[in-house]
């Protein structure tokens, strides 16, 4: 194998999301190479000015690949997305594509491709963030036309007291935490389950529920973006990940 050969993907990530890359290089193996930019630090900001700061720096940060040639790029930060209605947030990534002169996608409009791909018009949102964030994100997805079912909220900490407030931290979730908080839950039979945020560490907790409910869609953040990726660059042969080779047997 020519190594130098293969596709590029740039990954676009906030700058202590220690989830994105080890999860790309996870579902893509060795069939695609990903080089990374990290979003600016922003001291003393607070989460919704760090988000908004992230848009506005994003045309800027792309141009950081310099004359790195590159097929696709993903945006993985879904939290500045969700500040941008759906159609909103498609113009932006159709203007960042013309500008870097290749497909430019965020994670949330790889989500509302997999769905559309998928066929899948309901949701229940399984989220690491905080409320408002949170009901943020149900609004963007309702606004994009699907219905959301429930959310599950896994915060990292729960409350020390009752009546008292959780710590949500998507980056110190764990796959514990995931499947307990899914298995409280009664969902319907005909709703996907969508883990929001690129930051929340997902794959052991996707392959122990792809096990127990078969027919069930899950998708999350990175894994709908390495399945655009895939397809963005026009890759035809077998996903190298289960849980891609899954996406794609259910594809309509």
């Amino acid at each position: 194998m020519d190594l130098f050969s293969l596709p590029r993907l740039g990954v676009v990530v906030p700058p202590e999301n220690p989830t994105a890359e080890p999860e790309f290089n996870h579902l893509l193996g060795a069939g695609m190479n990903v080089y990374t930019s990290r979003f600016p630090v922003t001291p003393g900001a607070g989460l919704r000015a760090m988000l908004e700061t992230y848009n506005e720096v994003l045309p800027e940060l792309l141009g950081s690949f310099g004359a790195l040639r590159l097929d696709a790029t993903v945006v993985a930060c879904s939290a500045s997305h969700y500040l941008l209605d759906p159609a909103g947030d498609r113009a932006f990534c159709d203007e960042l594509s013309e500008r870097a002169g290749s497909p430019v996608q965020s994670s949330t409009q790889a989500i509302l491709a997999a769905c559309e791909a998928l066929g899948v018009t309901r949701l229940t949102l399984v989220s690491p963030y905080e409320p408002w964030l949170t009901d943020t994100s149900r609004a963007f997805w309702e606004r994009a036309g699907l219905t959301v079912d429930g959310v599950v909220l896994v915060p990292a900490e729960e409350a020390a007291s009752p009546g008292g407030d959780a710590h949500f931290d998507p980056y110190e979730v764990t796959t514990g935490a995931i499947l307990r908080r899914i298995r409280e839950r009664e969902l319907p039979p005909d709703t996907a389950l969508l883990f929001t945020g690129t930051g929340m560490g997902t794959l052991a907790a996707l392959e122990e529920l792809a096990r127990r409910e078969p027919h069930r869609t899950l998708l999350t953040s990175n894994l709908a973006s390495a399945w655009w990726a895939l397809r963005a660059v026009g890759e035809k042969g077998e996903a190298h990940h289960p849980l891609l080779r899954r996406l794609e047997g259910a594809a309509v």
